[in-house]
């Protein structure tokens, strides 16, 4: 119960639920160190499967075929205490950091599309995994989720983020042959984000300009022509022209990930919204509440045991520590 009460809210508000609930006179620090404790364990029995399947000792899950599943990633900080910041950068020049990146990911399935043409998600198809961790880490952790929903048997496979490199990067080694489908609504922040440096407090041709380069360009999959168009643009303003070639190159990196219309007509999804939501419920609603500040190896405890109970495996868990 101090489990189920600690990953859910605040450690105090756990202590409060026992009493009601329950009838149990527990301390909040008694809430944090069982459910930390708990989360741990079952993080610690995540590395065991992580390394046997960088060991390629999987066992094959049995099953029938799946028609598409999905991996999608992102990242998301979450305040940590001061001694987890020591020797990072903030996000401001001159500035130390106050937080440490969450690297989620969750896997989902889809049968079937709407009576459009849109994708639609399988109902409580999606688990989630996630650790304050290196990317190499993370992949392995990645891999090992999509394994168990049976990668091995889908039919089609995706894998869905934003522009982040080190997204790409991990798909490649850990789910070769995927689709690769780059968010269309980040790709399209990128855009407005240009427009509004392009033409600042001009909200007619930000309006006008968007028109052309998201609706004709982008939206309809025509990269190059995106791409040769920004590099067209010329200013004084070496800020601008960086910003300009930053673009450019997003775009260009990611060209064969945006080719939206042929998604579309595969019936695909092209947004990445289901990780989007899982870092605001997943970790968000729990890790970054007003005045909190976690560990890591606090913060990874209760995501661990968040993610667990979540997927449905809390029960699972607690039969196979009985066996052990």
């Amino acid at each position: 119960m101090d489990a189920i009460v600690g990953q859910q809210g605040p450690f105090d508000r756990g202590r409060v639920q026992m009493k009601v609930l329950a009838g149990l006179d527990v301390t909040a620090k008694s809430v944090e160190r069982t459910a930390e404790a708990i989360g741990a364990d079952i993080a610690a029995r995540e590395q065991h499967e992580i390394h046997k399947a960088v060991q390629l000792d999987l066992p094959i899950v049995a099953g029938e075929p799946i028609p598409i599943l999905y991996v999608q990633m992102d990242g998301t900080g979450i305040p940590v205490v001061k001694k987890e910041t020591v020797g990072r950068k903030g996000k401001m020049e001159d500035q130390p950091s106050h937080t440490r990146e969450v690297k989620l990911g969750c896997v989902f399935t889809q049968t079937g599309s709407d009576e459009e043409g849109y994708a639609i998600r399988d109902p409580d198809s999606t688990t989630y995994t996630g650790a304050i961790e290196a990317a190499e880490e993370f992949g392995k952790r990645i891999y090992l989720e999509a394994w168990r929903r049976g990668w091995s048997r889908a039919e089609k496979k995706v894998v869905m983020g934003d522009g982040a490199e080190w997204i790409w990067n991990l798909a490649e080694p850990y789910f070769p042959g995927a689709v690769q489908i780059v968010d269309l609504y980040h790709a399209r922040q990128h855009l407005w984000e240009l427009a509004r440096k392009l033409y600042p407090n001009d909200e007619v041709n930000q309006k006008a300009w968007i028109k052309l380069h998201q609706r004709r360009l982008l939206d309809k999959g025509k990269i190059q022509k995106l791409v040769v168009s920004l590099r067209s643009i010329r200013s004084a303003n070496p800020e601008l022209i960086e910003k300009i070639r930053t673009e450019a190159d997003y775009f260009e990196r990611n060209a064969e990930r945006m080719r939206y219309p042929k998604f579309r007509q595969q019936h695909l999804f092209v947004g990445s919204g289901v990780i989007e939501a899982g870092c605001k419920t997943v970790i968000g609603s729990r890790l970054k509440q007003s005045g909190m500040f976690w560990t890591v190896r606090g913060a990874n405890a209760i995501i661990a045991l968040r993610c667990c109970h979540l997927n449905g495996r809390f029960e699972d868990y607690w039969e196979a520590r009985r066996a052990a």
